[in-house]
């Protein structure tokens, strides 16, 4: 069950935003306080599995060969083979194109050298760097997983959003994925709570409400 409070807050976000021509997103703005963001550990870098999802899934990339390959072929938008990765490293414009069209990227592990070298330049500013799994795993149950992960990352703002869900789903589902946002956020804060300054709930046009 989500916190009284979230869900009062979503209630409200939702009845303030006005009907588009397009399904809004549900976001949060975290803002922080007294901490030092110029210090790398003490910013936020984190992936959180929403309870209820997005509302909309993620976009998954595999780097595989072999029978990897095969085996995730069915669960993930796109494969990347070796011939790909060549090719890519030799038009990192192209490959901008990709890593901007996915939010997860996955990897063979024996491949992960290669990508770091090749494409890495990429991938790394953007917090996009693969998650190596070894060659015999089945990567159904990780792709589903990123499926309704959402990157949480301050970087070295004081303010940084989050994307909860989309404004169709059930208020009730709603406030719970922002509460294990939150969750996760204050466990990594050096002094927890007191190092959030506010948190906002609003759809992608509509006002923001104050939760915290």
């Amino acid at each position: 069950m989500a916190d009284t409070k979230t869900l009062e807050a979503v209630q409200q976000a939702l009845e303030a935003s006005k009907s588009r021509n397009f399904k809004q997103s549900v976001d949060i703005a975290i803002n922080l306080k007294n901490i030092d963001l110029n210090i790398s550990k003490n910013r936020i870098d984190e992936e959180v599995i929403l309870p209820h999802g997005k509302g909309s899934e993620s976009k998954i990339a595999i780097f595989a060969t072999g029978q990897l390959a095969l085996n995730a072929k069915p669960h993930v938008d796109l494969l990347i083979s070796t011939e790909d990765i060549e090719d890519f490293s030799d038009d990192k414009k192209a490959f901008k194109k990709v890593v901007e069209q996915h939010d997860f990227f996955v990897a063979e592990a024996p491949l992960m050298p290669t990508i770091g070298k090749t494409l890495g330049v990429v991938l790394g500013p953007r917090g996009k760097m693969p998650r190596p799994v070894p060659p015999q795993i089945d990567v159904s149950g990780i792709v589903e997983n990123l499926r309704k992960t959402v990157r949480v990352r301050s970087k070295a703002n004081m303010t940084f959003h989050v994307k909860v869900g989309m404004e169709d789903m059930d208020p009730q589902h709603l406030a719970t994925n922002i509460d294990a946002v939150i969750k996760r956020v204050v466990s990594r804060l050096e002094r927890g709570q007191m190092n959030i300054g506010s948190v906002y709930v609003n759809t992608t046009m509509g006002p923001s409400i104050r939760l915290m």
